[in-house]
């Protein structure tokens, strides 16, 4: 917070000595005609008097220019108080006030501002504390209100903003936290916006950038979802053996009907196996007994064939 302090400080003092280049060099230039105005009515042997007193009026000139002469850049506004009351909106560009009867003592700037803000070890509604960064991006619609209705009003955006987050953190439960990020700004936005609308400053959008919760709870949460991982594995695991046994019972349906059907493909099942080099397929006798032995033999020396020769 001190640091927000200087820095609103440093803008103040800054607003209040917005002298610009242009009008510092009609000064120095207006100072050096009376020098030199000085120079020439003394060659011509004019009385001091005089002199003095046409030095004393270009000075006086030059003090009433340097700080009657304002320019505004293109982004801002100034206030401008007559005798403390609000006389007009001046700039951008070069603008002329009335020295002591006018004064400027705030700049506005019509930018979109970012202004980052966060709350720390807030409660959610289920007692969870959590930290939560964000960023507020917001631009002044109104300078005469951001100017008179507020002392400064980016502090108060700042406070508004910090403020809203901690009411809607609250009100939420983590999870809804962690999973609704867009919902969390979009109602951010609208908190804020209402709250500064007074001030002739609108709220364009929110954005939250971080949450931390506490690493116990991050560990647990993770245990958590890894748990349900594997459960969610094993249900499919469970599907999977469903499916295949209810492939395997409407095989065996096909397959009882048609007994050649059954030797093709255990003789199939049998040819794969020996394609493999160095493969070991053990038969059940009662499956050799069903099977043609020629055409086992076959299959066998076939499948010898095809194993590459050893050097």
């Amino acid at each position: 917070m001190n640091t927000k302090f200087l820095k609103s400080f440093s803008q103040r003092k800054k607003d209040d000595q917005h002298i610009p280049p242009i009008a510092w060099f009609v000064f120095a230039i207006i100072l050096i005609g009376a020098v030199m105005a000085a120079v020439l009515l003394d060659m011509i042997k004019v009385s001091d008097l005089v002199i003095g007193g046409v030095v004393m009026a270009l000075t006086g000139i030059a003090t009433y220019l340097l700080f009657a002469i304002k320019v505004a850049s293109q982004w801002e506004k100034a206030v401008v108080l007559r005798l403390g009351k609000f006389k007009a909106l001046k700039g951008p560009g070069l603008f002329w006030i009335i020295p002591i009867v006018d004064t400027t003592p705030t700049w506005i700037d019509h930018r979109v501002m970012v202004t980052p803000f966060a709350a720390q070890k807030t409660l959610t509604k289920d007692t969870v504390p959590v930290d939560v960064d964000a960023v507020l991006f917001w631009v002044v619609w109104d300078a005469e209100k951001a100017a008179l209705e507020v002392e400064d009003y980016r502090a108060a955006v700042d406070w508004a903003a910090q403020t809203a987050l901690r009411d809607i953190i609250g009100k939420k439960m983590l999870a809804d936290i962690l999973v609704g990020r867009s919902a969390i700004d979009k109602e951010l936005q609208a908190v804020i916006d209402e709250r500064t609308t007074p001030w002739g400053v609108t709220v364009q959008s929110v954005e939250i950038r971080d949450i931390v919760i506490p690493q116990d709870l991050e560990d647990a949460m993770s245990r958590q979802a890894q748990a349900e991982r594997e459960r969610q594995a094993r249900v499919i695991l469970g599907e999977s053996e469903k499916q295949i046994a209810a492939s395997f019972a409407e095989a065996s349906r096909a397959y009882a009907d048609n007994p050649t059907a059954l030797h093709l493909r255990a003789m199939n099942m049998l040819f794969e196996g020996l394609k493999e080099k160095g493969a070991l397929v053990i038969v059940p006798s009662s499956a050799v007994d069903t099977m043609n032995l020629g055409g086992m033999s076959g299959m066998i020396s076939l499948a010898q064939n095809n194993l590459p020769k050893e050097k």
